[in-house]
């Protein structure tokens, strides 16, 4: 079975490797240290907005998204992007 993340295919031997660090344990401090939060899109904070899609909506997004190498949210701002553009 092809396990997929963010669109692209993950091999047994990068899950397997996953496993072993979780399962070694982590530092917290070292995990604080890299979190240091998303970084920023913009010069401004972005927002979250909750969209409703049909079953049908988000597979059309999701096939567009991997013909074009994208993660769902690049997909979706790339569609508001051509729309909001076109008018």
């Amino acid at each position: 079975m092809a396990r997929k993340m963010q669109g692209r295919e993950v091999s047994e031997e990068q899950v397997d490797a996953w496993v072993a660090e979780a399962e070694a344990g982590y530092d917290p401090e070292e995990l604080l240290r890299r979190a240091g939060g998303r970084p920023a899109r913009a010069d401004q904070a972005s927002h979250v907005v909750p969209v409703r899609l049909t079953e049908a909506e988000l597979a059309a997004v999701m096939e567009r998204a991997e013909r074009e190498h994208l993660n769902r949210s690049d997909a979706i701002r790339a569609a508001l992007a051509a729309w909001s553009h076109a008018a």
